[in-house]
C-alpha cells in the first residue's frame, strides 16, 4: 500500500524557485522535490512538495531528517510535515503528549524551526493570551509567533527524544539500508539501471503488485528478449530486494526464461533477474502506445520552459566547453533533459511521461553493447550477504524492546534444557501479572481508549484515596470515613458499622436511617446472589479460597458437611487465582500467535514463558 507525504517551508520568500532533491539508489522515493507554491488564502507563498514512499517507512524517516537539516541550516525556516495519517510526529511520541493534544487540538501546532520541534500550546491562563491566540491558530499567526516565542513552544525533552531516536542513524542510514545482488538480466535493463536505478523501484512494484493479466504480457518479451542477458550487480534496498527475493516464482516457459536448478550456484541471480525483467516487461506493457522516434526525442524540447532552462545551463558553463553534438555534450544533454522532466514545474496540462515510458524513451535514445556489459560483468564486485533476512526470535524480541523501550521480563537462556525450564519456574512470579491486571483496570480510561500502565517491575501502582472515596461518597451518599475496603463484602460491613456507630450518636437523624438500611439491603441481596450462583455451572466455575478451611481435618470436614452441603460453595472466591488461570488458559490457546493476552500483557512490559507443556 502506498502513502504519501507532504512537507512545507512556511517561510515567506522571494520569487524564485528552490529544489530538494533525495535521489537515493533504489529508494522507493523516486524525488523528494520542493518546489515554489503561490499564495492560497491565509497561506502565504511558501515551498512545499509531495512524495509516494510506498511500504518502506525509513523513506519516511529520510525526509524528516532531511526536513530537519534544512530548518537547521536554514534557521529562518519553519516547517510542518505530514502524511495520510496526520501529525506522525505526534503518533511516534504518543506516550509523551501532554493530554490538551489530540487529533482536533494539534492543528497548525507542530513545526520544525531551528532544526527542533515546536508544539505550539493552547493558553493556560489569562498572561498566555497576550501572546498566544484564544482561537484556532494561522499560518499567518504562527510565522509571527515562533520568532519571538520559540524557547516557550520547543516541545519537550522526551517528545523531542522520540522523533530523535528515529532519525539519529541518518544519513549513515542510507548506505546500511542498501543491499548489493547479482542478477542476471537483459541488456536492456542493465543499461537502463546504470542511467537511471530510480526506475528498479517502479520495476519491482509492478511485478509484485502483478495479476494474471499483467502476466500475459510476458509470455512472449517484446521489449526485453531473454537471449540477451547479462550478469549485472543492481543495488536496491534492503525492502525492495526483500519484496524481490522472498516472492515465490516460476517464469512461464513461453516467455523464454528457464532457471536453473536450485542447487545451482547461479539460480539466486537468474531467478531475481528474471522477476525484474517481469517487472520491467509489465510497466512497459502499461504504456498506452509506444513512443515514436520523434516522440521520444521531442517531449522535452517541444515544452515552452526548456529553452530558457537550456540557456542558463550555458551561462553557467554546464557543458564545461564540450563542443555541440560531441559524445560527451549529448551525455551531459541527456542528464539535463531527464532532470527538466523531473524537476521543472510545468503546467497541469502538460505531458507527464509514466515510468513505462522512461523506461522506454532511454531504449530509443542511448545505445548500449551487449558485447561490453558481458566483459563488465566478468569483473563485477562481489555481492553483499543477504543473512539479514532472517531473524531469530531473540533479535525479534531485541526489536521489540527497542521499538517499545521496555525490557521484557523473561529467563536467561541456559545450555541445559531443563536447568533454563527450572529457572523460569523459579524466577517467573505470578503475581507480577495479577499486579500488572489489576493496574489496567483501575486505570481510568475514556472515549479515546484505555490507558496502559507502566511495568510493575519499573514502578509502583499509583492509586489516588481521596479522589475514590469522593466518587462513592457521590454514589453512596455517605461521607468518606464509612468507606474503608477494597471488597464488596467488606465494605459493606465496614460502611454498616459505621453507619451503625453514627446512628447512635444521630438517632434523629433520618437521613442516616435510610442510607443504613439501604446498605443492609444491598449486603443481603448480594448474598442471596452468591447462594444462587454457588449451586449453579458458573459458580462451581470459580476457584474458592480453600486455605481458610483445613480440608486435612476429618472433624472439621465431617462438621462441615453435616451443618451446610453448601458450606464449600459459599467459600470466597480466589480472584487471584483464577484471574491467573484464566490468563494462562487464553494464552494456551494462543498457541504462540500474536492474541489478547499476550498483547496486554507485553505492552506492560510483561512477557509469559513458552507454554512448554503443550510443546510437541
Amino acid at each position: 500500500m502506498s502513502t504519501s507525504l507532504g512537507a512545507k517551508s512556511l517561510r515567506p520568500l522571494p520569487p524564485c524557485t528552490w529544489h530538494l532533491s533525495a535521489v537515493v539508489v533504489g529508494e522507493e522515493i523516486h524525488q523528494a522535490e520542493m518546489k515554489l507554491l503561490p499564495t492560497d488564502g491565509d497561506i502565504p507563498a511558501h515551498i512545499g512538495g509531495m512524495t509516494n514512499f510506498g511500504d518502506n517507512v525509513d523513506d519516511e524517516w529520510l525526509i524528516v531528517y532531511l526536513i530537519q537539516q534544512i530548518t537547521k541550516e536554514f534557521q529562518d525556516m519553519v516547517a510542518s510535515i505530514e502524511d495520510d495519517d496526520g501529525d506522525f510526529l505526534l503518533i511516534e511520541a504518543a506516550k509523551y503528549l501532554p493530554k490538551w493534544l489530540n487529533p482536533d487540538t494539534s492543528v497548525n501546532r507542530v513545526y520544525f524551526y531551528h532544526g527542533e520541534l515546536h508544539i505550539i500550546p493552547l493558553p493556560q491562563s489569562p498572561g498566555d493570551l497576550s501572546w498566544l491566540p484564544a482561537s484556532n491558530l494561522t499560518i499567518s499567526q504562527v510565522l509571527s509567533l515562533l520568532p519571538i516565542h520559540s524557547e516557550k513552544c520547543l516541545a519537550a525533552e522526551p517528545i523531542r527524544n522520540a522523533i530523535n531516536r528515529r532519525i539519529q542513524s541518518y544519513p549513515e542510514k542510507i548506505l546500511n539500508d542498501q543491499h548489493r545482488a547479482y542478477c542476471y538480466v537483459p541488456a536492456g535493463i542493465a543499461a537502463v539501471l546504470k542511467r537511471r536505478p530510480d526506475l528498479l523501484a517502479p520495476a519491482i512494484q509492478a511485478f509484485y503488485l502483478r495479476d494474471p493479466i499483467d502476466l500475459r504480457a510476458c509470455r512472449s518479451f517484446k521489449f526485453f528478449r531473454p537471449e540477451t542477458s547479462v550478469m549485472a550487480l543492481v543495488t536496491f534496498t534492503k525492502c525492495l530486494y526483500a519484496q524481490l527475493q522472498q516472492q515465490q516464482f516460476v517464469p512461464d516457459r513461453r516467455s523464454g526464461f528457464v532457471l536453473p536448478a536450485q542447487s545451482d550456484q547461479n539460480f539466486k541471480a537468474h531467478s531475481l533477474g528474471a522477476k525484474l525483467a517481469h517487472g520491467f516487461e509489465i510497466m512497459c506493457s502499461k504504456c498506452s502506445q509506444p513512443l515514436s522516434s520523434c516522440d521520444a526525442g521531442n517531449t522535452v524540447t517541444n515544452d515552452p520552459l526548456w529553452e530558457g532552462f537550456l540557456n542558463s545551463l550555458k551561462k553557467n558553463a554546464y557543458f564545461k566547453g564540450e563542443l555541440e553534438g560531441s559524445a560527451r555534450y549529448r551525455e551531459l544533454l541527456q542528464m539535463a533533459e531527464i532532470y527538466f522532466q523531473q524537476s521543472v514545474t510545468r503546467p497541469k496540462s502538460s505531458y507527464t511521461l509514466c515510468p513505462g515510458e522512461q523506461v522506454m524513451q532511454l531504449l530509443q535514445t542511448q545505445s548500449y553493447s551487449v558485447e561490453e556489459l558481458q566483459k563488465e560483468a566478468e569483473n563485477l564486485p562481489p555481492e553483499d550477504d543477504d543473512s539479514w533476512l532472517n531473524i531469530s526470535l531473540e533479535e525479534l524480541d531485541q526489536m521489540l524492546e527497542e521499538a517499545s523501550g521496555t525490557k521484557l521480563l523473561k529467563s536467561t537462556p541456559k545450555e541445559d534444557e531443563e536447568e533454563e525450564e527450572e529457572e523460569e519456574e523459579e524466577d517467573y512470579d505470578l503475581q507480577d501479572m495479577t499486579k500488572c491486571m489489576k493496574a489496567f483496570i483501575s486505570k481510568v480510561s475514556s472515549h479515546e481508549g484505555a490507558e496502559v500502565p507502566r511495568s510493575s517491575a519499573s514502578s509502583q501502582v499509583q492509586f489516588d484515596v481521596d479522589s475514590f472515596t469522593n466518587a462513592l461518597e457521590k454514589i453512596l451518599g455517605v461521607k468518606s470515613d464509612q468507606l474503608d475496603s477494597d471488597d464488596i463484602e467488606e465494605e459493606d460491613d465496614d460502611l454498616l458499622d459505621s453507619g451503625e456507630e453514627f446512628l447512635s450518636k444521630e438517632e434523629n437523624s433520618e437521613e442516616r436511617v435510610s442510607a443504613a438500611k439501604t446498605l443492609e439491603n444491598i449486603r443481603d441481596y448480594m448474598d442471596q446472589m452468591d447462594r444462587e450462583l454457588a449451586s449453579t455451572y458458573i459458580g462451581k466455575s470459580f476457584t474458592k479460597v480453600t486455605g481458610q478451611v483445613d480440608l486435612n481435618n476429618p472433624n472439621l470436614t465431617k462438621a462441615a458437611e453435616a451443618e451446610s452441603e453448601d458450606y464449600l460453595n459459599t467459600l470466597p472466591v480466589d480472584v487471584d487465582l483464577n484471574l491467573v488461570e484464566n490468563l494462562l488458559e487464553s494464552y494456551s490457546s494462543q498457541a504462540g500467535l500474536p492474541g489478547p493476552v499476550s498483547n496486554i500483557l507485553q505492552s506492560m512490559g510483561l512477557r509469559l514463558p513458552d507454554n512448554k507443556d503443550n510443546a510437541t
